[in-house]
């Protein structure tokens, strides 16, 4: 694999892309740079349109970089330039995690800075059993201060609630009908059957 070194400036991005960089990612490509360098090259091909590592080129020029290595896959077709960008974002997807190979270089580190982790969140699975226990213990702890709003929140909302029913006004339901409502559908049924009306031509009763 030939890498030759391309001004950013002619290079650019694709008209779609797979992936969607955001500023978290780009923020952790930045650390990955100052931390050990460009480590593989952007891909491109002849006129210089991003096939694989938008995020890359996106970290440089936000970092004032003025150019790249890069590798340029000539002879491609355009449906086998949009394959690779296909192939590229999902085959590295589709890794798996080793749990026990992540903790034992943990393990190993002589600090925990590392691009694409959280520094905090890598202590706390490094940490051994006492660190634990004493991580734990504390959780959940309220300190004084804390208590005291809490209290001072409290008697204010049981002074509303004895405020609030001292004003409340009683509402009695009001007291069921005399007579049964199958009736009184009843009887307003018969009252209108006998309404009607005459017609003006014709004389007869039209009953409503």
């Amino acid at each position: 694999m030939k890498i030759i070194k391309k001004p950013l400036a002619d290079l650019r991005r694709p008209p779609k892309n797979v992936r969607i960089h955001s500023d978290k990612q780009i923020t952790e490509f930045k650390r990955s740079i100052e931390m050990f360098g460009q480590i593989r090259p952007i891909v491109i091909d002849e006129a210089g349109t991003i096939l694989a590592g938008n995020g890359l080129y996106d970290a440089l020029c936000a970092m004032g970089r003025t150019e790249a290595d890069c590798y340029v896959a000539a002879g491609l077709s355009e449906s086998q330039k949009k394959k690779l960008m296909l192939a590229d974002n999902r085959i590295f997807s589709l890794g798996v995690d080793d749990i026990q190979g992540f903790d034992e270089i943990i393990a190993e580190l002589d600090d925990l800075d590392v691009p694409g982790y959280d520094e905090d969140l890598l202590k706390t699975l490094t940490a051994d059993l006492g660190d634990t226990d004493e991580l734990l213990a504390g959780y959940g702890l309220i300190d004084e201060n804390s208590k005291a709003e809490m209290k001072k929140a409290a008697d204010r909302y049981e002074q509303k609630s004895e405020e609030f029913a001292q004003d409340a006004e009683e509402i009695r339901p009001a007291p069921p009908p005399s007579e049964p409502v199958e009736a009184a559908v009843e009887d307003r049924a018969v009252e209108l059957d006998r309404r009607y009306i005459i017609c003006p031509k014709c004389g007869e009763k039209i009953w409503l």
